[in-house]
């Protein structure tokens, strides 16, 4: 992290040199982060637009396709392609500054190894000098963690005691309006009045995160009225949860952090505010001209299938409209596969070779029966030497068909057998019975 902080701390630096106060410098390191940002704000700024703008665009498909979840979901991705509208980026842009943040935060805590770029054998030997030091008092709790701000208080103060050591060691004044911008702010205000210090450097502390809570709520609120147009209630809750959520968080980092981190909230919202403010205006002129192309548009899309729908009917009038019995997806593709296949038995006719054209016979057939005479069956199984090599197969199938015509002409000259006559039948019971009687 050290290698990100470090070029943050180096610019606060000299804009403290430039200006001779803490205070100040955070601003200007606000400002011109804003301004190395603004390339991303602006991009993050039109996107919001754009998509607070086709809210009611999707609340007509939301009302189209009501209990169809993905048909909704795969309609609205389809308008987000055609409007190259990317939902993400919005979010994705805002989350830049908070790196930021935290590299100033080392900054602001490690003033003497990162703020100024003392190397570490050099800040050994500066601890070792204060560690030697009787009036030096060094910090507990929580104060632990910033002790570099208290020891480079401490150099200011007795800045003749660490000559030599390094050529970067340098005077670094906290105040601003009388403010310890190195100093944490206490929330029990109610102590400023009776602990004996002066109230103003305590009181102006605690008001730091306070004010910092207001001013990212109002800034938040701007940037979300000058973002135009209806908002989809998904994106009214996420506004909602952010618009309570970022004035959370910088009264948090008000009271758990330095002073100066306060304040360099206080002048990003205040900057982002001028920001949004400024942002809104310029790019309302130019999403309305969008919205009017997009309007004409539609506009000659919808005419288009008009005309094209009366001039269907007309047709029908007419009765000059041809009506596709095939309808189904099954009987079309069995339609272009017949198709296909006499295309392919015109292109064979026309290409094959003359002597390949008549279809060969099987051997084994008669008549409609292809297999009469066994699926085995070779009419030259029998012959031997030359007489089986010389017999090609229009010989073989011209023997089979003559072999058939002399087959039918036996079964017509066969005649025919002669009926017999039928013999009564003798009930023998009968005679039998009339016996008997006798």
């Amino acid at each position: 992290m050290d290698f990100i902080a470090r070029p943050f701390g180096w610019l606060l630096l000299n804009l403290y040199n430039l200006t001779g106060s803490y205070g100040i410098a955070i601003f200007l390191f606000a400002l011109l982060v804003r301004l190395i940002l603004l390339y991303f704000s602006m991009k993050s700024k039109k996107s919001m637009m754009r998509q607070a703008r086709f809210t009611p665009y999707l609340k007509e498909l939301e009302k189209k396709y009501e209990g169809n979840k993905q048909k909704y979901q795969e309609e609205v991705a389809k308008l987000y392609k055609e409007e190259h509208i990317n939902p993400m980026s919005g979010c994705l842009w805002s989350l830049i500054p908070f790196p930021i943040l935290l590299a100033l935060y080392r900054a602001i805590r490690f003033p003497i190894t990162i703020m100024m770029g003392v190397s570490d054998e050099a800040y050994k030997a500066i601890q070792d000098i204060i560690a030697k030091a009787t009036d030096y008092v060094a910090p507990t709790g929580q104060g632990a963690a910033y002790a570099q701000i208290f020891e480079s208080q401490y150099i200011t103060a007795h800045l003749d005691k660490f000559a030599g050591i390094s050529d970067k060691l340098q005077a670094l004044n906290y105040r601003f309006i009388g403010l310890d911008l190195g100093a944490r702010p206490e929330w029990q205000f109610w102590t400023f009045f009776s602990n004996g210090k002066p109230v103003w450097p305590q009181l102006g502390l605690f008001l730091i995160p306070v004010v910092s809570a207001t001013l990212s709520y109002v800034a938040s609120k701007i940037s979300t009225a000058s973002s135009g147009g209806a908002v989809s209630d998904e994106a009214a809750g996420t506004n909602k949860t952010m618009m309570l959520m970022m004035p959370l968080v910088s009264l948090w980092i008000g009271f758990a952090l330095p002073g100066a981190l306060g304040l360099y909230w206080i002048a990003g919202s205040v900057f982002q505010t001028i920001q949004d403010f400024v942002l809104g205006k310029i790019y309302a002129k130019q999403l309305d001209a969008e919205d009017a192309e997009r309007r004409a548009r539609i506009k000659a899309r919808e005419e288009e299938i008009e005309r094209k729908r009366l001039e269907t009917m007309k047709l029908r009038e007419e009765g000059a409209t041809t009506i596709n019995p095939n309808t189904s997806k099954r009987k079309l593709q069995k339609t272009e596969k017949l198709k296909a296949e006499q295309r392919s038995a015109e292109w064979q006719a026309v290409h094959k070779p003359s002597g390949e054209n008549k279809e060969k016979q099987n051997p084994s057939q008669v008549g409609d029966r292809p297999f009469a005479r066994g699926r085995a069956y070779n009419p030259n199984r029998f012959k031997t030497g030359s007489a089986a090599s010389n017999e090609t197969p229009e010989a073989v199938s011209e023997e089979t068909s003559a072999a058939d015509e002399v087959k039918e002409a036996e079964d017509k000259n066969t005649p025919e057998t002669p009926e017999l006559p039928t013999i009564p039948e003798i009930d023998f019971r009968e005679n039998n019975s009339s016996d008997t009687q006798k």
